[in-house]
């Protein structure tokens, strides 16, 4: 059986700031590092962790550097596996962003950007799927990541089309464990649970 372990990234200072993350490189703060180190704890103690894939982002690798320390298992990083591209808000107080946004109308799901500069949703998901696609996956992997980066991690194990994603979100939230598993006889994939 193959197993994902997809992590959310713990608290970073840009969530205590109020600041827009995305790309923004903000570090984990104490309380993120703590909670990282309790994350690579419980990993330990369900499986041995033979792989991870990391976002680039100082926050997410910060997760995964704690995850490899307890475990042993190397780091891959990869700015493919980064949170969505937030443009011209990056790193801006959320109430910046919150007075900008265009709401999307309901017919362009896929190629509306939401702030000059960022992201569209094709754009996001697809540099995820293509970064899935090419890579191996061990018996049990980790992938460090961000939260609403991790839906769509989620969305490829299970072979959601990149046109279906438009209205796809697991609520994924900062800190936490969401499991992925194929059996090894019919490779039917699953979620074994989100969020813990």
């Amino acid at each position: 059986m193959k197993t994902i372990y997809v992590v959310s990234h713990t608290e970073s200072e840009h969530h205590l700031s109020d600041l827009v993350g995305g790309w923004y490189d903000s570090e984990l703060t104490i309380q993120g590092i703590s909670d990282a180190k309790v994350i690579a704890q419980a990993l330990s103690s369900e499986a041995q962790i033979d792989l991870i894939y990391s976002s680039d982002l100082k926050r997410a690798k910060s997760t995964s550097e704690c995850i490899a320390e307890m475990t042993g298992a190397p780091i891959t990083t990869s700015s493919a596996l980064r949170e969505m591209s937030f443009g011209d808000a990056e790193g801006k107080e959320q109430s910046w962003l919150d007075e900008r946004i265009r709401p999307e109308d309901g017919a362009n799901r896929m190629d509306h950007s939401i702030v000059n500069g960022a992201e569209t949703k094709r754009e996001f998901v697809g540099r995820i799927y293509q970064y899935l696609n090419g890579i191996e996956l061990a018996e049990n992997t980790v992938i460090s990541t961000h939260s609403f980066a991790a839906t769509y991690v989620i969305a490829w194990w299970i072979g959601m089309p990149l046109e279906s994603v438009g209205y796809v979100n697991f609520g994924i939230r900062p800190g936490k464990i969401t499991k992925l598993v194929e059996d090894d006889f019919f490779k039917n994939r699953a979620v074994a649970y989100l969020n813990q």
